[in-house]
């Protein structure tokens, strides 16, 4: 059993017309299977389903990005019709972004803020239909929490610019056909001031994709290379060194997109999957221990909590605004709240810690609670580390005095940085 806030008639009426729209673009059987909650029916609906041509189903429909402006592929919508969608998505189990998460909410609400009208025209739609898979190349070895102090090279040669240096923990890169990428262009000035924003082609020649295996068996992150590697001038993104104020907004709009997700049920597979509640649910076989039951309230309590104050993080949406630090609430709670959830692993007895070897990718109720529950440890570092994200919320939310920074003013190849 879920809970959610009461609708107003505007948002009733909006969420029926998006159940409308579902129950006939749907495969027959899967909604009465979910309605009657007939486990063996769902699965037998739902056996081949094609990732991608949801993905350019509901690309082409407006719910895809309902906040997008209507003129770019979006219903031009307020804050709560976002709600609504991946509330109404979750519990039809459907893929809220497919594998383009970082498509439809970083690249594509940064090329609406920042890109030309070139830009807008060749990537937009096809970042919702899932033509085109986005990763985001921002972070480094030397460059994660600090991501200003970043060391990629562009350097400017004529139309072109020549990019050089490493990325990591890019997440889906060996299925992107595009990224975002941050790169310093100007090393003689302040490390926020040097930076640049590009579009890069993942097949160009020079680029390098090196999955990293984790410990779920899987490999969704990435390093990244490049090697001499020619982005055309007409795929910078705002204007040269003004590329932290770019990066913001997608930063931003990653702990928007992130907060109000069950993050448990984003897969680099983009795969179906239950409530995360009742996932959590269904692998408690004795709800009647008195302990159990306690842990089982607090999730669901903070499952309310994280439900109750999703809206904030996309009020700005409401003033018309780029979304502010206040995702970074949303973000850390529902990190933090995933790793509660999948917490309960432990409730099935021995056989939920231990599983036997070559279970990856079998798709096993144990593979899926023992996948959930190691890779939930990622949620508090992904798209800004709680700690970081705390120092925000603190900073520019709170009010309190900002650390000392001893490079303030300094030119970045002046500054002290990680190696």
């Amino acid at each position: 059993m879920r809970w959610a806030l009461e609708d107003t008639p505007e948002q009733a009426a909006f969420r029926e017309e998006l159940k409308s729209y579902l129950a006939g673009v749907l495969p027959r059987g899967w909604v009465e299977a979910l309605e009657t909650r007939d486990e063996e029916a769902f699965a037998r609906v739902r056996r081949g389903f094609d990732v991608f041509e949801w993905m350019a189903t509901i690309g082409r429909s407006g719910y895809a990005a309902p906040l997008w402006p209507t003129e770019h592929g979006g219903l031009s919508g307020e804050a709560w019709t976002q709600q609504v969608v991946r509330e109404e998505l979750e519990r039809h189990r459907l893929p809220i972004f497919g594998l383009n998460l970082l498509g439809v909410g970083l690249a594509g609400p940064t090329i609406i803020a920042h890109g030309t009208e070139e830009q807008k025209a060749r990537y937009l739609a096809k970042i919702l239909t899932g033509e085109e898979i986005w990763c985001q190349l921002f972070s480094e070895p030397g460059a994660g929490s600090d991501l200003a102090s970043l060391a990629t090279r562009a350097v400017r040669d004529g139309e072109e610019w020549v990019v050089n240096g490493q990325k990591v923990w890019t997440s889906i890169a060996q299925l992107a056909r595009f990224g975002m990428l941050l790169a310093r262009s100007d090393p003689n000035v302040p490390k926020h001031e040097g930076l640049t924003y590009f579009i890069v082609d993942m097949h160009a020649t020079g680029v390098e994709v090196r999955p990293l295996r984790q410990l779920t068996g899987s490999a969704e992150f990435n390093e990244v290379f490049f090697a001499d590697v020619r982005v055309p001038d007409a795929n910078r993104v705002g204007a040269a060194g003004d590329g932290w104020r770019c990066a913001r907004t997608t930063l931003m709009n990653e702990r928007v997109a992130l907060a109000g997700l069950s993050i448990d049920s984003v897969s680099v597979t983009g795969g179906v999957r239950k409530d995360p509640w009742e996932s959590a649910l269904d692998q408690v076989p004795d709800r009647t221990d008195p302990v159990m039951r306690q842990r089982l309230a607090r999730v669901f309590s903070r499952q309310i909590v994280k439900e109750t104050t999703a809206f904030r993080s996309t009020a700005a949406r409401l003033a018309g605004e780029e979304p502010g630090p206040e995702g970074g609430v949303s973000k850390v709670f529902n990190a933090e709240l995933n790793q509660l959830r999948t917490d309960t692993i432990d409730a099935a007895g021995l056989s939920s810690l231990a599983w036997e070897t070559g279970v990856a990718g079998t798709g096993t109720p144990e593979e899926a609670r023992a996948g959930a529950f190691l890779r939930a440890r990622a949620n508090t570092i992904e798209g800004g580390t709680s700690e970081v994200l705390r120092n925000q919320i603190a900073e520019r939310i709170l009010g309190l005095p900002r650390d000392p920074d001893p490079d303030r003013g300094l030119s970045w190849s002046e500054t002290r940085r990680t190696t």
